[in-house]
């Protein structure tokens, strides 16, 4: 398993990719609303990205069709944007990538349409805390497994599941780099706190909770990309590429909201 430990140098190029993927992030969640097609976030993603001077990490990559996964209710991840039209209530994950001079920058985000429930905000909060909870157990020092335990520990305390099979990663020149990283302490999916490689300075990561509102077991659609719940329940996701440091991690990838 690589070690991913990047250079000052490699993490300034990295900053770069990660601000441009928060200020996308930041105008998709600004202008979603009910009665726009998935597809048409794809078009503002795109297009704000060019704007940016950065290129797709995920257009092309093993075939997807699109620069932004979109993934609505029990959509968990990898769902291609279409003719799909968003409603009231509904939730959507905002997946996005891009390579800014060589370096990529990946995170995610779940935001509501229009009104949602409360039930469905509980979930949305959770996972983004999840998510909180993953980047402070990652400093110099720790172990892989300790990520995992902190992330399935508050879900699983709140009432939601976490999904085994799909799991962050490390991040840099390639958008998919050792490690990966379990969000559940289970074998064969997962590892135990206190196992797994050591974390160092300089390791850049990308971490995403996926939190089920019923089972954690998943399936994919027809499509061959679009992960969802087996139950049908929702699902939320959240990520963001950050840098190991000796205490908490820089976020490359945090979205400003004005």
């Amino acid at each position: 398993m690589g070690i991913n430990i990047k250079s000052e140098k490699e993490i300034a190029k990295m900053r770069q990719a990660g601000n441009v993927v928060a200020e996308v992030l930041r105008i998709l969640s600004e202008r979603i609303k009910p009665g726009m097609k998935t597809k048409e976030l794809d078009i503002i993603a795109e297009r704000e990205m060019k704007r940016l001077g950065a290129e797709s990490s995920f257009n092309g990559y093993r075939g997807f069709p699109a620069n932004l996964c979109v993934s609505v209710n029990d959509e968990i991840v990898h769902g291609i944007p279409g003719d799909r039209v968003l409603k009231d209530g509904d939730i959507v994950s905002l997946d996005f990538g891009v390579i800014y001079h060589g370096f990529h920058g990946d995170a995610a985000i779940t935001v509501g349409v229009g009104e949602i429930s409360q039930d469905t905000r509980r979930l949305l909060e959770t996972a983004q805390t999840c998510l909180e909870n993953g980047m402070a157990a990652a400093r110099a020092g720790a172990n892989l497994g300790d990520i995992s335990a902190a992330i399935q520990k508050y879900a699983e305390s709140r009432g939601y599941s976490v999904v085994r099979e799909y799991t962050g990663h490390g991040i840099g020149r390639e958008m998919h780099e050792d490690p990966q990283i379990p969000n559940c302490t289970e074998k064969p999916y997962g590892l135990q706190p206190g196992t797994g490689p050591v974390l160092k300075k300089g390791m850049t990561l990308a971490l995403e909770p996926m939190l089920n509102a019923g089972d954690w077991h998943t399936r994919v659609a027809g499509d061959h990309w679009t992960v969802l719940t087996a139950d049908g329940s929702l699902s939320a996701h959240f990520e963001h590429t950050i840098v190991i440091d000796n205490n908490e991690p820089e976020v490359l990838t945090r979205v400003v909201y004005a």
